[in-house]
């Protein structure tokens, strides 16, 4: 087997799963969340266990009720909407997707025909559409773009933004043609791709040459799961499975492939992964192919932070420890960037301390 590293949660998933993982030890349930926390089958299931209730209606979560808004980016008037009737709100947006509102507001007003290259629907490009709706155009392939740039009214301000989580032919191919039309087009100068999604891309490219069959871990819903499972066939890999979890492996389909490649989405957890290695059971081992180091960390979202250091001293008190302890060293709250959103995830059904 090979295992493709880095796979799984990224910066912006670990930031999320911990924010609504906080959110639930921290309020009397339900907790509510708009929209699906990540893209992940798996990880809602376990939240929805917890009691935690997921709207696609803001009008849903009752008045003065904790809700969380999550990591794909809302739009402003969901934002605005959900802060009303004394709701105790936590925005999860990844600080990747709001660095590309950010940029679609600044060009708006500058006046800019902006084409957001991104998949109809996903809640990432329903939110960046939403933060300059007249001046943002959708496109999701080559043939969209051909109808696009006959409305153009200014060819000298044109700017292209992302969906972080397209894959970087997706975007590289738009790009490009874009720029042939539009030489002056402005995109930022660190593309809008996440870092994170482009990393599991190059280490799945780095297996999938060598590989008989892939394993793709994540749902069907993740658009940089769906990616990957793209990336893979397009390095030359006949057999490619998209699995949500070791349920969905069809050990028959594989009994002719000598070499798997294991990888996950972003939004993955990595227990998944370690159960759908012991089902593969690979006779010759694991070896594991890394092709870069990551190490970034988003801090929680900020109606967090300013609640850690009181959960702390909760915690302390209800594990029997001493609270002024818990201020000054750190428990699991306040030491966040320690703590592993996997680990968190699993903890959530046990009574022990997170970091017991």
């Amino acid at each position: 087997m090979l295992l493709a590293e880095p796979r799984g949660f990224c910066a912006g998933v670990e930031m999320a799963i911990k924010a609504l993982a906080w959110m639930v030890r921290a309020f009397e349930p339900p907790v509510y969340c708009y929209h699906e926390i990540v893209h992940n089958r798996l990880v809602v299931d376990r939240f929805r266990e917890q009691g935690v209730i997921f709207v696609d209606d803001i009008a849903a979560v009752p008045p003065g009720a904790p809700v969380m808004l999550s990591a794909h980016g809302s739009a402003p008037e969901v934002v605005d909407a959900a802060r009303g009737e004394g709701r105790y709100v936590v925005n999860a947006v990844c600080p990747l997707v709001t660095k590309v509102h950010h940029e679609a507001r600044v060009r708006a007003r500058k006046g800019y025909t902006i084409l957001y290259a991104g998949h109809a629907g996903h809640d990432e490009a329903v939110g960046t559409i939403a933060v300059a709706p007249g001046a943002i155009q959708l496109v999701e392939d080559n043939d969209a773009l051909a109808s696009v740039f006959e409305h153009v009214a200014d060819p000298s301000k044109v700017a292209m933004l992302a969906q972080t989580t397209l894959a970087h032919h997706e975007w590289q191919g738009l790009l490009d043609r874009t720029r042939a039309q539009f030489p002056e087009m402005w995109t930022a100068t660190r593309n809008d791709l996440c870092f994170a999604t482009t990393n599991r891309q190059s280490a799945l490219t780095a297996i999938a040459h060598d590989a008989d069959a892939v394993v793709v871990i994540g749902s069907a819903n993740s658009s940089n799961t769906i990616a990957l499972a793209k990336v893979a066939r397009d390095a030359g890999c006949a057999h490619v499975f998209r699995i949500d979890g070791p349920e969905e492996l069809d050990l028959e389909a594989l009994r002719d492939a000598h070499v798997v490649g294991v990888t996950a989405g972003a939004s993955a957890p990595e227990d998944v992964v370690e159960a759908v290695i012991a089902k593969l059971a690979p006779l010759n081992g694991v070896e594991h192919v890394r092709v870069t180091e990551e190490d970034e960390y988003f801090p929680p979202p900020r109606e967090l932070r300013e609640l850690m250091p009181a959960l702390d001293t909760a915690v302390a008190l209800l594990f029997g420890g001493e609270p002024e302890t818990a201020r000054d060293l750190g428990g699991p709250f306040t030491d966040d960037r320690r703590m592993d959103a996997s680990h968190v995830l699993t903890s959530l059904t046990s009574t022990a301390p997170l970091n017991g």
